[in-house]
């Protein structure tokens, strides 16, 4: 199956959906956090989704692809760390904590993967000179 969109990736709708779970319970974030933590963990799990897209209009150039795609797993990685602090100041509980936790270290495996073989997912030159689309599975 062709991938025409970094939005068909599994490994996308798995950082959308943590995104969006991530805005849900910050919701109820103190008012004093609303320009610290609150913000910080918004941007920077949204930041895992537009970075990935990124990431995918630059996929001709392996080395640009993997950044943008390093850029994705730091942000992943920034979300865990403001999670931690939501559940340590008593923000979220401990079982939503598992269960974004979890699901942020899913997603930082999927990065891994990609990240050390992104050649399923690079656009390869066409005889015509037009690129292709690459055969990448949507499993990642």
């Amino acid at each position: 199956m062709k991938i025409n969109s970094a939005k068909e990736l599994d490994v996308y709708r798995k950082a959308y959906g943590l995104a969006m779970r991530i805005f849900d319970v910050s919701r109820h974030f103190p008012a004093e956090e609303k320009y610290a933590l609150t913000s910080q963990i918004r941007r920077s799990s949204r930041s895992i989704c537009l970075n990935l897209r990124e990431a995918w209009a630059k996929r001709r150039y392996e080395a640009h692809f993997v950044s943008k795609l390093t850029d994705c797993d730091g942000e992943n990685a920034e979300t865990d760390s403001s999670m931690n602090f939501a559940k340590d100041c008593g923000y979220i509980t401990v079982s939503q904590h598992a269960e974004m936790t979890a699901l942020g270290a899913e997603i930082g495996r999927m990065l891994g993967s990609m990240i050390k073989n992104p050649m399923p997912f690079l656009t390869a030159p066409s005889r015509n000179g037009t690129p292709e689309k690459p055969q990448a599975s949507t499993d990642l």
